[in-house]
């Protein structure tokens, strides 16, 4: 059984072969380098050792020079320093740079092979620490977004079933519907739920900016750069990355992601070798690619490398019986935050709520229940959601006709909304109560656009709509 990988570095051929030659032995995978330069491209290939043996006194690249350029590629690197004697302010330096052991030459096996299994339980313990600590900030996040909708539920089957196939996942909805939620919990419920989770936001940074912060640069490769930089790709080795806002990148930007999904390498910029990675690409959107493509604003073939499983998350006025959970849900979380023994929200702004159509989606709820808890002041909160209640036309551009007709439109549909949520959105049962036919009041639900918030809201109605609480 392997115990692990181990680079050596060496300018001494013998000192290499006899590593190699006892850690081969004891049951470790190894790998000889006599130049710095070569391991360190070794290093920064993607599969990066678990340990590596570091000779301080080399020609070209010193064992400090490697050193300092391994950890930039690699800071979770174990080294162990192999140096002669006299070298003690060298070692104290290696030391301070990240060096995990040092090894005096000359030692006997029995002290090597105790260094090297010191330092790989210290490394183990490391990563398992780490993995738990990754696990509760994954775990506190994946339940953001509550649901008690069919669709919702759905999705969630969707994703549970797909996380461990390692094939791209296109999510699409609107700002703030919960895309970034339902990514993370696609990798919490994958076979890399213990590796990085990454998120770039392809909207939020110039073109030649992207390009530098996913895939990095070599020193030199521009003014300013003074050192080599991982890039985010190579951050997500193993693990995850979320390309949210996709539909902003830029052509040229898209063709280089391309070659990434295909062949799983690509160059940082001013590189001169290839770098391969092992990273499953999450990505999301609020546009619709579809146009995007016709347009000829984003390349087919990177969508159709991209939709092999698309979910499209429904926006939050599609689901109004998922507000009250996500209330109360952030009511719960924020409540001690903020100091504040509010536990639920007085009726007039409850019902309020179930009137509004959030356009920033489960955000926008999230947001209110801060301002709610920390200013406690029902009106403000009121009043800032009739600012954001769609616009009505300017004044000058009605003449009394039009006025008479808008207002007494608002009334007709505020009177609906009355009726409907009064019979927990029977819609039987509120036309009978408006005194207008069935048909009539579906044709006025279509009419506002609710009705799909009729469908899913009327509990009662249809077994079809009638929803247990899971979440999400």
């Amino acid at each position: 059984m392997k115990r692990g990988s181990i680079l050596i570095l060496d300018d001494d051929e013998s000192i290499r072969s006899y590593l190699s030659n006892f850690l081969l032995t004891c049951g470790y995978e190894t790998e000889s380098f006599s130049s710095g330069a070569d391991a360190i491209r070794r290093i920064g290939s993607g599969a990066p050792p678990d340990l590596l043996l570091l000779d301080i006194m080399m020609p070209g690249l010193t064992g400090l020079e490697v050193l300092a350029q391994a950890k930039r590629i690699d800071p979770a690197l174990s080294v162990i320093i192999l140096s002669g004697v006299g070298q003690i302010k060298t070692i104290v330096q290696a030391m301070r740079m990240g060096a995990s052991d040092y090894l005096t030459k000359p030692f006997d096996n029995e002290e090597l092979e105790l260094a090297i299994e010191n330092v790989l339980e210290k490394r183990s313990l490391r990563d398992e620490v780490r993995t738990l600590r990754r696990r509760l900030d994954l775990c506190a996040t994946q339940f953001d977004l509550l649901s008690s909708n069919e669709k919702m539920t759905r999705i969630k089957e969707i994703a549970r079933h797909v996380a461990d196939f390692d094939v791209p996942v296109l999510i699409l909805g609107e700002s703030g519907a919960g895309k970034e939620v339902l990514a993370r919990y696609i990798h919490t419920q994958s076979k890399r739920a213990d590796r990085p989770f990454v998120k770039v936001n392809c909207a939020a940074l110039p073109n030649d900016l992207l390009e530098s912060e996913l895939f990095g640069y070599d020193k030199g490769a521009f003014t300013g750069a003074a050192n080599d930089k991982p890039g985010k790709f190579e951050l997500a080795n193993g693990g995850c990355i979320l390309l949210d806002e996709i539909g902003e990148m830029s052509p040229q930007l898209q063709a280089k992601l391309l070659h990434v999904l295909q062949d799983g390498e690509y160059s940082r910029l001013g590189a001169r070798r290839s770098i391969r990675v092992d990273t499953r690409v999450l990505a999301s959107t609020n546009k619709c690619l579809k146009d995007a493509v016709a347009k000829r604003e984003f390349r087919e073939d990177l969508y159709y490398r991209l939709d092999v499983i698309r979910i499209e998350i429904p926006p939050l006025r599609e689901r109004p019986e998922d507000i009250p959970l996500l209330c109360n849900y952030f009511l719960q979380k924020y409540g001690a935050l903020y100091n504040s023994t509010s536990t639920t929200l007085p009726p007039d702004l409850n019902e309020r709520l179930m009137r509004y159509h959030w356009p920033g989606n489960v955000r926008q709820v999230e947001n209110l229940i801060k301002r709610f808890l920390i200013l406690s002041d029902v009106e403000s909160v009121l009043t800032d959601l009739t600012r954001t209640e769609p616009a009505a036309p300017p004044l000058h551009a009605q003449n009394l006709k039009e006025l008479g007709a808008a207002a007494a439109e608002k009334a007709e549909r505020d009177a609906v909304l009355r009726a409907l949520e009064g019979t927990n959105w029977n819609r039987k049962l509120a036309s009978e109560e408006l005194g207008i036919c069935y048909k009539a009041l579906l044709n006025k639900l279509k009419k506002w656009n609710l009705d799909n918030r009729a469908r899913t809201s009327h509990a009662a109605s249809a077994p079809v709509e009638a929803e247990a609480a899971v979440p999400f």
